[in-house]
Order: structure tokens, then sequence, then C-alpha cells
């Protein structure tokens, strides 16, 4: 019997029968996968950084430090930020693991090392999960905080709970976009990516994607997750913002004409920043894993020159290295 989508509701464009859908037309061609894959082949891409990837990790890794109580954000390398802001401990994605797969022996692994072991992270109130691929849901780190920090919150998209309630992890809450719910006196709404999920070949867009914005006492963090560039996402500035941070992914854009409408290229990403009418920006969801076709090194080339071009610097959109932190 076909699987029809429990949450379904006709008044929501983003809704369908069978699971979710962007707001936006689909721009995947016919074939499309199987040309990409015969095609980074062919031509042996990705390419390694240019000065191989011993000295892209000695330029842009360090470990994380947590000293000190102050309110700060770090990048912990891939999607994976941690926000702690007047008491609170926010993390978004977690992957700390060595794979961004189902599988130990294959699939995406790190190039660069986690910055950080769950062992080792402070106190964890929130989690936060963009959408269910396994960049950005990893069972293993998800498992390990859970079990650490037994009180922390797990927020989700609309569908995802049902994977956490198969997993055994408590206290999940999930949102459909532009649904709040209320930590501790923090404000946490969904929004909306374009972008789309899957953790297996028979599950495609059956869970929800989406960023996350945190709301605290007037200053707001959004984290965008996974997502092509849209100008109807300017509706988070109008209806989530004012944006005091935000954490936007740079990476895992090449070739375009595949990925353009699931990943934002560094030049969409600063358009993305101002769309939204963001503050400060936190460059993410690059320089770990070879996800795409770009180089790690490119990501970083490319905003600079981006940001040029738009009159911003990098103190208005920052190239943290992978556990670098900011003061708030």
């Amino acid at each position: 019997m076909a699987w029809t989508n429990p949450y379904f509701d006709a008044a929501k464009g983003h809704h369908t029968r069978d699971g979710f859908r962007n707001l936006e037309p689909e721009t995947r061609e016919p074939g499309g996968l199987k040309r990409w894959r015969r095609e980074r082949k062919e031509q042996q891409l990705p390419r390694p950084p240019d000065e191989g990837y011993e000295a892209f990790t000695r330029r842009w890794w360090q470990r994380a430090d947590f000293a000190g109580s102050g309110d700060a954000a770090w990048w912990l390398g891939h999607a994976t930020v941690l926000v702690r802001r007047q008491g609170l401990t926010v993390i978004t994605d977690p992957v700390l693991g060595k794979r961004a797969s189902p599988l130990s022996f294959a699939g995406p692994m790190r190039r660069t090392p986690a910055p950080v072991e769950v062992a080792t992270l402070p106190q964890i109130d929130v989690v936060v999960i963009s959408h269910n691929h396994y960049d950005h849901l990893d069972r293993d780190s998800v498992h390990a905080i859970a079990r650490r920090f037994p009180k922390a919150v797990f927020l989700v998209p609309l569908g995802l709970k049902r994977w956490f309630d198969r997993e055994r992890i408590g206290n999940v809450r999930e949102l459909d976009w532009w649904a709040s719910t209320d930590i501790e006196g923090t404000v946490f709404t969904f929004v909306p990516a374009r972008h789309w999920s899957a953790r297996t070949l028979w599950d495609r867009n059956r869970s929800l994607w989406g960023g996350w914005v945190m709301a605290q006492d007037g200053y707001r963090f959004w984290f965008a997750g996974d997502t092509g560039y849209s100008d109807k996402l300017a509706e988070i500035g109008r209806r989530a913002g004012p944006i005091d941070l935000a954490a936007i992914p740079i990476g895992a854009y090449a070739p375009r004409w595949f990925m353009h409408g699931q990943h934002v290229d560094p030049a969409q990403a600063v358009q993305l920043h101002r769309d939204i009418g963001v503050r400060r920006s936190i460059a993410i969801h690059w320089g770990v894993f070879e996800l795409a076709d770009d180089q790690l090194d490119e990501p970083p080339r490319l905003l600079a020159e981006a940001l040029g071009a738009e009159g911003l610097t990098g103190d208005d959109f920052m190239l943290l290295n992978i556990g670098g932190r900011i003061a708030l």
C-alpha cells in the first residue's frame, strides 16, 4: 500500500499527500545524478586542496576551547555550530563521526578531524536538526549526546520524530515551517529552506527540512541548515528577524547545473545574508566532507571575492577555523 503523509495539510503549499516539497520549481533533470557521478569520475573530482590535505588542516583547524562562561559561538565543522547565550547552550546538526554515511567503511569521510568529542562538550540544553541527511543527522553523535545530556531537548523537522522514536531518544519536539516552541524562555522557530530529505532509497521527502531561528531577549540566531538560493527566503528576515548572527552554508555547490537547487554557492550565500538582513554571518558547510566537486579550499576564496563585490568584509561574513570561536 502506498505511503500517505500523516501530516498532510492541503492549506500548506509545501505539504503533499506523499510527503513534502519546496515552494520553488524542481530543477533536477532526469538522469542528472548518473550524469554527475559519471562526469566527476571521468574528471577525477573533487581535487585535493592546492597545498594538500595536511596543509589545509593546519591552516583551518584548531581544537575547540570552551573555557569561560561568556556568551559565544563555535563552529565545530560542517553544519555543527554551538551557541552559548545567557546560560542556554544549543548545538546544531551535531556530526562528530568519521563518515557522513550509514556505513562505517564507505561513504564520505572527514578530511579534517572533529575539533571536539561528545565527551568534552559543555552542557548541551538544546539540539536542533535541520534535516535527515547523513551529513546533518549522525546516529552515533545524537545517541552520545542523548546519553551524556539526558535533559537535552531535540528539535526536529515535521516527520522526523518517528526516527528518534525508533532510536529510543526522548525529549523530541517536531515542528512545521513557521511553528515555534519555547525552551526556558528562548523561542525556537522552524523556518523554510530549499532542499530535500532522505535516509534510504524509499523515504525521499517523507520528513521536512529547514533552518532554525533562536530568539532570546531580542537577540536572534539563524541556522540556515542546507539550502539552495531562493528569494522566498527573505521572508525569514521579515517574519523572524532582525537576525543578529547567522550560520550560512558556502560549500558543496559544484557542479552548479546539478547542485544549484539544493546548495548555495558563496556568492548566493552572501546574497542570502543581504536578502534576510543579517548583521553578521558565519560560513559553514565547507572544509570537512567532500560532498560535491568543489575543492575544500575553494569556498573561502570565492567567499572573499563575493564579499568584495558586495562591499562587505570578513567581519560581516566570517570565516572561522574549524573549532574557532567568536564572542557574542
